[in-house]
């Protein structure tokens, strides 16, 4: 679960910096500008780094499955070859994939305004600055959310219909306690952050307002980035015991071991 995590952590750090220091500075200032190219790299970033994660979230999944439903053959399966090729292939398909997004947005024409009604270059602000035909781009964006965000999704609603069949088949409650937490985390963070992302992608951009896509976005651009250590560290019983002698220590308090 450790290997996972560290990879989900490096994706919300570089979802991050590619985001909130321009945001920031839009905010500060009360509007900013950024080159073509920068706008167009910040646009792959993005998009590469929200889908590795849409992967990465999956891949989680599948690790949970293995360690609730089949715990006898978890070290078996969950080889060190398979956890690097789950890895590998979440990083390559979330990056491949957006880069067909890229290719499309470089061949349009922006002839018209070059003010961006957002805090960064997302997809739907800069179709809307566009005045070439958007109709091809358009059919290639929803094609794309199905193998970035429903399938993955689906993926991993059927990996927690087994857990919770597993779980609720534990005839002790604090077994069934136990067992749930070691996925409960893993499933808050998806629950925040596919809600946004169904909400952004899967509703098309022009059919709500911008204004809310802004506070949406901020979900999970910011604020699962931020609750991540947060939701999982609390799962962790050395973390949570280091932070209580910390906490005991700096009240001068004296513990006995």
């Amino acid at each position: 679960m450790y290997f996972f995590l560290g990879h989900l952590a490096l994706s919300d750090i570089i979802l991050v910096t590619s985001i909130v220091p321009k945001m920031l500075d839009v905010i500060i200032r009360g509007g900013s500008t950024i080159s073509y190219l920068g706008c167009l790299a910040q646009f792959y970033l993005y998009g590469g780094t929200v889908s590795a994660e849409c992967f990465l979230l999956t891949a989680m999944s599948y690790d949970r499955y293995l360690a609730i439903c089949k715990p006898l053959h978890y070290i078996s399966v969950m080889s060190v070859k398979l956890r690097y090729s789950l890895i590998i292939s979440s990083w390559l398909l979330g990056f491949m994939l957006v880069l067909i997004s890229l290719l499309l947005v470089c061949g349009l024409q922006f002839c018209g305004s070059n003010v961006i009604n957002y805090f960064f270059c997302d997809y739907a602000p800069l179709l809307e600055l566009s005045c070439s035909d958007t109709t091809v781009i358009d059919i290639e964006m929803i094609l794309l959310c199905f193998p970035i965000i429903l399938l993955p999704f689906l993926c991993i609603t059927v990996s927690y219909v087994y857990i919770f069949m597993a779980i609720f088949g534990i005839s002790s409650t604090s077994g069934r306690q136990k067992t749930f937490s070691t996925c409960s985390s893993h499933l808050v963070v998806v629950s925040i952050y596919y809600g946004s992302m169904f909400v952004i992608y899967m509703v098309p951009y022009r059919g709500h307002s911008m204004t809310v896509n802004k506070f949406i976005s901020l979900l999970y651009i910011v604020l699962t980035p931020l609750l991540n250590p947060v939701i999982y560290s609390l799962k962790n019983k050395e973390i949570k015991s280091t932070m209580i002698y910390i906490s005991d220590g700096l009240s001068g308090k004296k513990t006995l071991s």
